[in-house]
């Protein structure tokens, strides 16, 4: 899929916009972020009305991966044509001359954790930067990601709760005690019950590409962390199919919180592409699309 990508390169000494992206298609910017050029894509559908403001979509890539590679596994550029918002796939940050790029997301991963890389900082001035230039509806700004990038929409979650109106990660973990959120952010959860790299129980991953020794806390943490910060029902409605389990948490003021359990799903992005890096690494289920789910989700969960 890169090969099909229309990618302009270019870089800037500041967190502002790159005056050489197009108004539609894909173009790869770049901004420099305590004395790091970061860069990432944006995908803007043609022919947006450059009098309505439109939502953005920031999709965070596997540890392992890029900006790309989370393009290629979600397919939320074809759902953005059909939405009609922008998609941005940050990069992550890696040693020189190596390409496996991670966030810094508490107790995970590779060169972003061991240099404490402010990725927080990165996605301020990187919405900032896009807001700039293409009229962004500040109500309707969202976060999801794969495996090392869930825990990222986690942390915007916690520490950019004034930007972000609402998560979907997928196969993360919220791997902290001192998630600080000072806006309700709504949650929507997908992980799979026999995912080795990141257990929906919790605790040490089965298999991990990544040096640093963890134990991840379980999904329930998450998900009950977000129920209980947006006042939700505790008692969630409950639906199957299939090998599908749905909760569905009534939350007031707006808000809301749902997980979706695939019984006997690894490690992968329901719906998406499956590939061996940036996390999507077993066959993802065919019966739902977290892509689809999450935009209807995000479509109706805007800031309050």
């Amino acid at each position: 899929m890169a090969s099909a990508k229309r990618i302009a390169l270019g870089f800037v000494l500041s967190a502002a916009w790159c005056a050489w992206a197009a108004p539609g298609g894909d173009v790869k910017q770049s901004i420099a972020v305590d004395g790091m050029a970061r860069t990432f894509v944006l995908h803007v559908p043609p022919g947006l009305d450059e009098r309505v403001a439109v939502p953005l979509v920031v999709v965070f890539h596997g540890g392992g991966g890029n900006g790309l590679n989370a393009a290629h596994m979600s397919a939320m550029d074809p759902k953005a044509e059909a939405g009609r918002f922008i998609v941005a796939y940050p990069d992550g940050t890696g040693r020189r001359g190596r390409p496996f790029l991670t966030w810094n997301t508490w107790r995970c991963c590779g060169p972003a954790l061991d240099e404490q890389v402010d990725d927080v900082r990165f996605v301020r001035a990187m919405v900032e930067s896009i807001s700039r230039e293409y009229r962004i509806d500040p109500r309707r700004i969202y976060a999801t990601g794969m495996s090392n990038g869930a825990m990222m929409a986690y942390r915007v979650a916690c520490e950019l709760s004034d930007v972000f109106a609402a998560i979907a990660p997928v196969a993360g973990a919220l791997d902290t005690d001192d998630c600080d959120p000072r806006h309700p952010v709504s949650a929507i959860v997908f992980h799979g019950t026999a995912d080795r790299h990141i257990r929906y129980e919790g605790g040490k991953p089965g298999v991990s590409l990544d040096r640093h020794a963890r134990e991840d806390k379980p999904v329930a943490f998450a998900v009950g962390f977000w129920a209980r910060y947006d006042r939700c029902n505790p008692d969630p409605a409950r639906r199957r199919r299939g090998h599908i389990a749905h909760d569905k948490y009534e939350c007031p003021g707006g808000t809301g919180v749902e997980l979706y359990t695939i019984e006997g799903q690894g490690h992968a992005w329901p719906g998406g592409t499956k590939g061996s890096r940036a996390g999507n690494v077993d066959e993802p289920t065919r019966e739902i699309s977290a892509t689809d789910l999450m935009w209807d989700f995000f479509a109706r969960h805007p800031k309050p």
